[in-house]
């Protein structure tokens, strides 16, 4: 397969596809979207006009995918991976499925929400919505505090679509709201995602631009 994955390191979203990619060493060309110069905005839009990453371009199979799940779900029935990331087990696939929703939902909708308040001008910002992305995060640790297992991955021995998500999720989570002083499971979760080889040379390629990170303080690996 000759496969081409649009994105940008500091993309959150992005993270996901890649983490998988590595994880199961697939071959694939890494096309870094800059959508502040006009040329690689151009030309990714022709890929895809709403200029949303990360995409999945398949030449081989002409075939392109729009957003980090479905890459990985893609990537999963096309590139023959040798541990697929959504289990072929129906019960562990839809919970894979269920905790990638989760991930997103009620950490990074909340955390984008306050990356992009902090993107506005000071007299456009919305205090009324900041406070309330902080509120849906602090309202979403302690359940995922009780209902995370107290070690391995989310689903338990495998590492799944589930922990794919969870790593962006709860990094940038942590670097927007703190949870590390009450929350020890969450905490230990991000621990043992940032130290999978995959998900540490995700972060280790997004250090570089850490430092343009709208929000004080800024992430740390």
């Amino acid at each position: 397969m000759t496969l081409k994955l649009y994105s940008h390191p500091l993309a959150s979203y992005c993270w996901k596809p890649l983490i998988a990619l590595y994880d199961n060493d697939i071959a694939f060309e890494t096309v870094e979207v800059n959508l502040g110069d006009d040329a690689s905005r151009s030309a990714f839009s022709a890929v895809w006009p709403l200029l949303k990453f990360p995409v999945l371009v398949d030449d081989d199979r002409g075939q392109t995918v729009i957003g980090s799940a479905a890459v990985i779900d893609y990537v999963d029935r096309f590139a023959a991976p040798p541990a697929p990331m959504i289990p072929a087990d129906p019960d562990l696939g839809w919970q894979a499925r269920m905790w990638d929703r989760l991930f997103d939902d009620h950490f990074q909708t909340p955390m984008q929400q306050m990356v992009g308040d902090a993107l506005r001008s000071p007299r456009d910002r919305d205090a009324f919505g900041l406070g309330k992305a902080r509120d849906e995060l602090r309202a979403a640790y302690p359940v995922f505090e009780e209902r995370l297992p107290a070690d391995g991955w989310c689903l338990g021995e495998m590492f799944t679509l589930a922990d794919c998500s969870a790593l962006p999720a709860l990094f940038w989570a942590d670097t927007v709201e703190p949870f590390s002083a009450d929350h020890p499971k969450l905490t230990a979760y991000l621990k043992r995602l940032k130290a999978r080889p995959s998900a540490a040379r995700v972060l280790k390629e997004a250090e570089p631009f850490f430092a343009w990170f709208p929000r004080d303080p800024k992430p740390r690996i």
